[in-house]
């Protein structure tokens, strides 16, 4: 199992049969504003609500990067990961760095 921080609030995903670290970090917060439109965090709150499946593979990548996996965040197209699982982490990365 790879080591999270959770004080940096670090969460983890299992990716193709490897735990992967994700972050919201400053970075990754701005890269998904721009991705999803917004310019704003009330603008944020709303569109998190009702991501598609392509947005919610835009937030995932961002959240890999922030966690430092990169190499991962550039294959999730083709990871095997169920949309729950997926959404469910997105979740607890934003939960662990806003908590």
């Amino acid at each position: 199992m790879i080591g999270v921080n959770g004080p940096r609030g670090e969460t983890a995903i299992e990716l193709n049969g490897v735990a992967r670290r994700l972050c919201l970090t400053l970075g990754a917060l701005a890269e998904i504003e721009t991705a999803l439109g917004c310019t704003n965090m009330a603008e944020l709150q709303v569109r998190m609500a009702a991501l598609s499946a392509g947005e919610l593979m835009i937030v995932l990548a961002a959240l890999l990067r922030g966690g430092g996996e990169s190499e991962a965040a550039s294959t999730i197209g083709t990871a095997d990961v169920s949309p729950g699982r997926a959404a469910k982490a997105v979740s607890e990365a934003f939960h662990a760095a806003l908590a």
